[in-house]
């Protein structure tokens, strides 16, 4: 096996034992999310939305890229076996992150009348003083991801996503059952954050207990903040104007979008949009302390095969899932809600779009970028994405509403894209294998189109057409996906040689293989 593939293997061990966390922490917070999306009312709902991350506007200035930081050098101190530096990444990030997290969290309790007021609904200002308390509580969380991720311990993760959405999900719906309403719901929010923040802390404190004993080891607190505050700096900064446009356009919105019950429709669809992030975050969160690893001037060959396989193989994930969520959207959304969120569909449809960008590198750039130091270049992507997301969000939204919000999301960083794709090729003399993006981009938005125009035909429930239109995608895909030749020889002994190390995925993943390879030879017998 090769240093790639083997790199491969490990990330995707842990991007499996993150993506267990993600799908069922996510699941249980969806049956949340659908009892309050009733119980509240669309109208009530926006209320909730707006109250529980208004306190992002003080958040974004939390961690000042420590947590990037901490992934980047303790992935990387630890392939080198230097376990004191470790440590002290581990100290030095939560200590940095604790403190401003409190001042955070004083500052936004204090101005919570003044939030409100900005979001145009200045009857909520309680109802942000409680959930203030996350910048905090969650600056926690992010530290403990930070320390589980570096260290590709992602189990550790899931185990604190879980307990947070079940204590989330029962208090929020025991809550608002008593008649506390939007109150209650809030309430159940914050408090499920400080468990999971005071979990990871101490899941946190047990690897760092685990990790092999220094004798007169040395905790250089000083002199590891200002390392990971020299890298996390232009991270933070990207963060912090990233942060300011994203509210920039919850602002815009509630000014522009006086009807509730469309920010409503649009937080059920964001909701729903996790069905693909199951699959995209634990791929992006791997990338970066896999990248960590190497050296762009010493693992040249092998960052390139790296760079390549985290592409085509995140979109062969990817892409396929966000187009049978386009042609799937309306009776996905009918089977859960009736007909209580008519307008969620198409923004649900909208929203997946972003992720066919994996198929360009959306995923791999900037973790590339990041990992060998570059983070400056980073930053200037980011500033030319607010460049032109503070304009193009006004005009939008202040014309088209919550879909002039979705088409800027979709369009505002599409240049940085591009130029980050220019950087990595010159720099590191990498690049997308652009044949297979395509191959997997036409396989997925032909079953993707005939699976909608079939089910939009079907005389059945919307369940049904739901798990019909499920079995036809999937059959679509692969035959088209074999028929153009979207996977190789060489891609299917690397998917098996990953997904050997995948657990309870092996087998299902090893048969699906099988299928594969045993299609694809067929289809070449009968060429012959």
């Amino acid at each position: 096996m090769t240093k790639a593939t083997e790199m491969a293997r490990i990330s995707a061990k842990g991007s499996f034992h993150l993506l267990w966390g993600i799908v069922v922490s996510t699941l249980i917070s969806a049956i949340g999310t659908i009892y309050i999306a009733r119980l509240l009312g669309a109208d009530n709902y926006g209320l909730y939305a707006i109250a529980v991350t208004a306190p992002n506007l003080f958040a974004n200035f939390r961690d000042w890229g420590i947590n990037t930081a901490m992934v980047k050098y303790s992935a990387q101190h630890n392939s080198e076996n230097n376990v004191a530096k470790v440590r002290s990444v581990f100290f030095s990030g939560a200590f940095f992150e604790l403190i401003f997290g409190l001042f955070l969290t004083i500052l936004s309790f204090a101005l919570s009348d003044f939030l409100a007021v900005a979001f145009n609904r200045p009857d909520i200002g309680g109802l942000i003083q409680i959930s203030s308390f996350t910048i905090v509580t969650g600056g926690l969380i992010n530290v403990a991801t930070a320390a589980f991720t570096g260290l590709e311990k992602m189990h550790l993760n899931s185990i604190m996503l879980i307990v947070q959405s079940i204590i989330k999900t029962g208090l929020i719906i025991g809550l608002v059952l008593l008649g506390f309403g939007t109150f209650g719901a809030v309430w159940g929010f914050t408090v499920a954050v400080l468990v999971a923040g005071l979990t990871g802390m101490l899941l946190m404190y047990m690897m760092y207990k685990s990790l092999p004993r220094v004798f007169n080891c040395k905790l250089e607190l000083v002199a590891t903040a200002k390392v990971l505050f020299k890298y996390g700096l232009p991270i933070s900064i990207g963060s912090i104007l990233a942060g300011f446009l994203t509210q920039f356009y919850i602002y815009v919105m509630a000014i522009f979008v006086s009807n509730n019950a469309l920010i409503g429709n649009y937080n059920v669809a964001t909701n729903f949009v996790v069905l693909i992030t199951f699959f995209a975050t634990p791929v992006t969160t791997m990338l970066f302390p896999a990248f960590s690893k190497l050296d762009a001037q010493k693992d040249g060959d092998i960052l390139r095969s790296v760079f390549q396989f985290s592409v085509k193989y995140a979109a062969l994930i990817v892409v396929p899932v966000a187009f049978i969520i386009v042609a799937l959207a309306s009776p996905v959304i009918v089977t859960i809600f009736q007909d209580r969120y008519v307008e969620a569909p198409l923004y649900l449809a909208l929203l997946s779009i972003t992720y066919l960008y994996s198929a360009f590198g959306s995923f791999s750039t900037g973790n590339l970028i990041n990992s060998q130091g570059f983070t400056s270049y980073n930053l200037k992507i980011t500033i030319l994405t607010v460049a032109i997301g503070f304009p193009l969000g006004f005009v939008l939204i202040s014309q088209f509403g919550v879909i002039g919000l979705i088409l800027t999301s979709l369009t505002a960083g599409l240049p940085g894209l591009f130029l980050s794709l220019r950087f990595v090729r010159k720099q590191f003399g990498v690049s997308v294998d652009w044949v297979s993006s395509v191959k997997i981009l036409f396989s997925s938005g032909i079953a993707g189109l005939v699976t909608y125009l079939l089910v939009s035909l079907m005389p059945f429930s919307s369940l049904v057409q739901v798990v019909v239109g499920t079995m036809i995608f999937v059959a679509m895909f692969l035959s088209i996906a074999i028929l153009i030749r979207t996977f190789n020889g060489t891609d299917i002994s690397n998917l098996r040689e990953i997904a050997n190390g995948l657990g309870l995925l092996r087998r299902p993943l090893n048969w699906l293989l099988d299928l594969i390879e045993g299609l694809m030879r067929r289809l070449r017998i009968s060429k012959n």
